[in-house]
C-alpha cells in the first residue's frame, strides 16, 4: 500500500502542494488566534468533596475563597493610625464597588485587633473574591492589578491573591517561551545544517514544524468550540510540534538521501523511503498518540487539554511527514543536497561508532547490562520519597511582585487567612443548634495545626472561645446551614495540612459536614488523580504492547521495550526529586525549592516522555527487524540496526533536547522542571537505553526476540502490519551467488533451514511484490 502511495505522491505532488497551501492558509486564519478561545483553569475536579463544599458556599452563603487581595503598608506609624485607616477604608469601599467583585473583607472592617494585620501592625490586607468563570476572572484581574497598585503619602498598596499570581505566572511563561524560542530555533537550524550538511535539507524540518504547529492550532480551535481546553496546552504544541517534525523529517530525508546515493532515481528512492521510513513513522505516530491519549483518562480538563494537544500535534506532524514532505522530496529530487556544505560518505558496515558499541555490549551483555540497570535504579531511588503538591506563588522568582507580597504574608502575618479550610454544615438550624455548633467549633480548634476557628458562635482556639460573636460572624450562618473557617497554623499545602484535612473529615459531629478550601483541594486532587492513574498506565501499557506486537510479531520485544522505558523514566523522575524537591542545585538553576513537586508534572512528563521513548524504539526496532528478515542473524541485525539509526536517533534526540531545554530557561519553576526533566529523559533514552540496554537484552534473548507462540500466529498473520509474509518464518541468509556456477546448479541450491524455527522459509510471493529478502 505504501509503495503504491509513494507512486501517487510522486505523480500528484503538485496537487499535494496546492492542498497543503490551502490547509496552511485555513490553519493560520482560524487557528492563529486559538489562545482567545482557550481557558486558564482546569485544575479542579467537579465531583470531589472540596468542590461540593465550594458550591454550597457560593450558592447558599454567597461566599467563596478570596482570590484577590491588597497588601496595604503604612508609610509611618501603624495601619490603625488615622491616615492609614482612612486610606484603608477608602480602598475597601472602592474595591467593594467594582463590577464582578463579591464580598470584600478588610482589617478595617474587622476592627483594630483583627487577624488581617501584621504582627508589628504596620501592614494590613484587604481580601476579595473576583466572580465569574476562568476567562472572566482573568480579565477582571488584568484590569484591577494596575489600578490598585498604588503609592501615596499615607500608604503603599501591592496586589496579591491567586488571580494576581496566575496573571504574573502567565505573563512570565509567555515571556520566557518567547525568549527560549528565539534561542532554540537558531541553534536548531545550525544543528540541522551540521546533521544534513545541506542548507536545503536543513530547512525542511523547520517548515514541517511550522506546518505541524499551525495545524494543531486549528485542531485545538475546533475542539475548544465543543469543550473546555486549557491555554497551557499551547506550550506543548510548540515544543512537540517542532521536535516531532525534526524527528520525522530526519528519518524521511535521511532514508531518501541514502537511496539516492545507492543510485536509485527519484521515484524509486521515494517509494523505498515510504515503504520503510514512512511505514515506521506512521506506526510510531500512532504509538505516541496512544501513549498521550492516557491523559484523557483524568477528570481535570487541564490534563485532557494536553492530551488533545499531544494527539493533535503527533498526528499532524505524522501526516505532514508522510504526505507533504515526500511531495517536496519528489519535487527536489537530487536537489535536496543543494547548497551542500560538505558530503558525508556512509561508512562500510561495521566501521561506525554505533556498530562498534553494539558489538562491544553484545560481547559482555550481562556485566554491562546489569551495571547500567543498577545505575538507573540508584538514580531513581529519590523518587521513593516524592512529595506531590500544588504550585503556589513560589513558582515565581523572588523578584516577582506577587511573590514578594505572599512572602510578606508568610513571614509577617499570624495565620493563613487566605488559604483557610472551610467546613460546611447543611440541614442544620444555626439558632436552635447553637450549642452543637459551639461544641464542634471548639473541637475543631483542638486539632494539631489549627491556629483558630471562626464561626457563627464566635472565635475559638485550643478548645476554648477566644472571641464572642460580632455582626461580622453572621456571615457564617444561613437559614438551614452554617460553615466554619479553620485557619491553619501550618503551610496550607504541606503534608501537615493534608493530615489536618483528613483528621477533620473523620471528626465526630452531631451533624453531617463536608470540608473544602485549598488544603482540601490538594487532598482531593491527589485522590482523584491517583484513582485514575492505574487506568492511564494500563492504557499506555496495553496500547503500546499491542502496537509493537502487530508491528514485529513478537511478545518479548514489546515487553522489553516497556521495561526499558520504565527504567529510563524512573531515573529521570529520581533526578527531578533530587533537584527540584530536595533543592539540590537550586542556586545554579535559580529556583526556590518548596519540598514538593507540582502534582501535574510527573504525570505529564511520564506520558510525553514515554511516547517519545517509544518513538525512538520503533525506529530502532524497525531497522533491526528489516535486517533480521533479510539475514536471520540476530547479533548482526542488532548491530547494523543500531548503526543505521544511531546517528539519526542521536541527532533527533539532541535537536528535541534543544527545544525542551529552552523551557528549562524559564523563571517559572514547574516550566523549568518540565524542560529539564524532558531533556534528561530524551537524552538518557537515546544514549543510555538505545546504546547499551537494547543490544544487551536482545543479545541475551537471541532468536527468542522474534518468537511467537503457535496459537498467536494466525492472529498476527491476519492483522499484522509488518512486511513479512509469515510471522516468524526464518529469513534466508544472504549469499553471494557463485559467478562460475551453471544456472542449473544455482537453481538446485536450497537454503538450509534454521533449527530454532518451525518453518523453513518464507512463502514465495507473486511476482512484482516486494519480498523479505529483496
Amino acid at each position: 500500500m505504501l509503495e503504491r502511495f509513494g507512486h501517487v505522491i510522486f505523480r500528484r505532488r503538485r496537487w499535494i502542494f496546492a492542498g497543503t497551501a490551502v490547509f496552511f492558509v485555513l490553519a493560520g486564519a482560524f487557528g492563529g488566534n486559538v489562545a482567545e478561545y482557550l481557558k486558564a483553569g482546569g485544575f479542579d475536579s467537579p465531583d470531589v468533596e472540596s468542590e461540593r463544599a465550594a458550591a454550597v458556599l457560593r450558592e447558599v452563603f454567597r461566599q467563596a475563597p478570596p482570590n484577590f487581595l491588597l497588601l496595604v503598608s503604612a508609610k509611618s506609624g501603624t495601619v490603625n493610625d488615622d491616615a492609614a485607616r482612612r486610606a484603608g477604608v477608602e480602598l475597601t469601599n472602592e474595591l467593594s464597588g467594582e463590577p464582578s467583585i463579591g464580598q470584600v473583607l478588610s482589617h478595617w472592617s474587622l476592627g483594630p485587633n483583627s487577624p488581617l494585620q501584621s504582627r508589628d501592625k504596620t501592614k494590613a490586607i484587604i481580601v476579595a473574591e473576583i466572580e465569574g468563570d476562568d476567562a472572566e476572572r482573568n480579565e477582571v484581574a488584568e484590569r484591577l492589578i494596575p489600578k490598585y497598585t498604588q503609592d501615596n503619602a499615607a500608604v503603599s498598596v501591592q496586589v496579591g491573591g491567586f488571580e494576581a499570581i496566575f496573571d504574573e505566572v502567565s505573563r512570565q511563561i509567555e515571556k520566557d517561551l518567547g525568549r527560549g524560542e528565539s534561542i532554540a530555533v537558531p541553534i536548531t537550524l545550525v544543528l540541522l545544517i551540521v546533521v544534513f550538511g545541506s542548507v536545503v535539507a536543513a530547512f525542511l524540518p523547520i517548515g514541517m514544524g511550522i506546518l505541524a504547529i499551525l495545524g494543531t492550532f486549528l485542531v485545538l480551535r475546533v475542539i475548544a468550540s465543543m469543550t473546555d481546553v486549557s491555554v497551557f496546552a499551547l506550550s506543548m504544541v510548540t515544543a512537540m510540534g517542532l521536535g516531532l517534525a525534526i524527528d520525522y523529517s530526519l528519518f524521511i530525508v535521511s532514508r531518501f538521501r541514502e537511496e539516492l546515493r545507492k543510485g536509485a532515481d527519484t521515484e524509486t528512492a521515494l517509494v523505498t523511503t515510504m515503504h520503510t521510513a514512512g511505514r515506521t513513522i506512521i506506526f510510531s505516530a500512532i504509538t505516541v498518540a496512544l501513549s498521550l491519549s492516557a491523559l484523557l483518562v483524568f477528570p481535570l480538563y487541564f490534563f485532557k487539554s494536553f492530551g488533545y494537544a499531544g494527539i493533535g500535534v503527533v498526528l499532524t506532524a505524522g501526516v505532514a511527514a508522510v504526505v507533504f514532505l515526500p511531495a517536496v522530496l519528489a519535487w527536489l529530487g537530487p536537489r535536496v543536497d543543494k547548497w551542500a556544505l560538505w558530503t558525508r560518505h556512509p561508512k562500510d558496515v561495521g566501521e561506525g561508532f554505533w556498530h562498534r558499541l553494539a558489538v562491544l555490549v553484545m560481547r559482555r551483555p550481562v556485566p554491562i547490562g546489569l551495571g547500567v540497570v543498577i545505575v538507573l535504579l540508584l538514580l531513581g531511588a529519590p523518587f521513593l520519597h516524592v512529595n506531590l503538591g500544588l504550585p503556589d506563588e513560589r513558582v515565581l522568582p523572588p523578584s516577582a511582585k506577587t511573590r514578594q507580597v505572599h512572602d510578606t504574608l508568610r513571614s509577617e502575618f499570624p495565620g493563613e487567612e487566605v488559604q483557610s479550610i472551610r467546613v460546611v454544615v447543611t440541614d442544620v438550624n444555626p439558632t436552635t443548634r447553637r450549642a452543637d455548633l459551639a461544641g464542634f467549633a471548639a473541637g475543631l480548634s483542638k486539632f494539631e495545626g489549627v491556629g483558630r476557628v471562626e464561626s457563627f458562635v464566635g472565635g475559638y482556639a485550643d478548645g476554648r472561645q477566644i472571641a464572642p460573636p460580632t455582626p461580622l460572624n453572621a456571615r457564617f450562618a444561613a437559614q438551614n446551614a452554617a460553615w466554619f473557617q479553620v485557619i491553619p497554623s501550618v503551610d496550607p499545602f504541606s503534608k501537615q495540612a493534608e493530615e489536618l484535612v483528613k483528621d477533620i473529615r473523620t471528626a465526630h459531629a452531631p451533624f453531617d459536614f463536608i470540608v473544602g478550601g485549598g488544603s482540601a483541594q490538594l487532598v482531593d486532587a491527589k485522590e482523584s488523580l491517583f484513582s485514575r492513574l492505574p487506568y492511564a498506565l494500563g492504557l499506555i501499557g496495553i496500547a503500546t504492547f499491542v502496537m509493537l506486537f502487530l508491528m514485529f510479531g513478537s511478545l518479548l520485544v514489546p515487553a522489553k521495550a516497556l521495561v526499558l522505558n520504565l527504567l529510563s523514566l524512573t531515573a529521570t523522575f529520581g533526578a527531578m526529586v533530587w533537584i527540584f524537591q530536595d533543592g539540590n542545585w537550586s542556586g545554579v538553576l535559580d529556583f526556590t525549592s518548596t519540598g514538593t513537586l507540582d502534582i501535574s508534572s510527573p504525570i505529564l512528563m511520564f506520558c510525553i516522555a514515554f511516547g517519545l521513548s517509544m518513538d525512538f524504539e520503533v525506529f530502532l526496532l524497525s531497522r533491526i527487524k528489516e535486517e533480521y528478515d533479510a539475514t536471520g542473524d540476530n547479533e548482526r541485525s542488532v548491530a547494523i540496526g543500531l548503526e543505521r539509526t544511531g546517528r539519526i536517533v542521536t541527532a533527533a534526540a539532541l535537536l528535541i533536547s534543544v527545544t525542551f531545554l529552552s523551557f528549562g530557561l524559564s523563571s517559572v519553576r514547574f516550566i523549568k522542571l518540565f524542560g529539564i526533566g524532558m531533556t534528561l529523559a530524551v537524552l538518557m533514552d537515546a544514549f543510555v537505553i538505545r546504546g547499551t540496554l537494547v543490544p544487551a537484552f536482545m543479545r541475551l534473548a537471541g532468536n527468542a526476540n522474534w518468537w511467537l507462540p503457535k496459537f498467536l500466529r494466525p492472529l498476527h498473520a491476519k492483522v499484522r502490519i509488518g512486511e513479512v509474509s509469515e510471522p516468524h518464518a526464518p529469513a534466508v541468509p544472504r549469499k553471494k551467488p557463485a559467478r562460475k556456477a551453471p544456472p542449473k546448479a544455482k537453481a538446485k541450491a536450497k537454503p538450509k533451514a534454521r533449527t530454532n524455527h518451525r518453518k523453513p522459509a518464507s512463502k514465495p510471493k507473486p511476482a512484482g511484490r516486494r519480498t523479505a529478502t529483496r
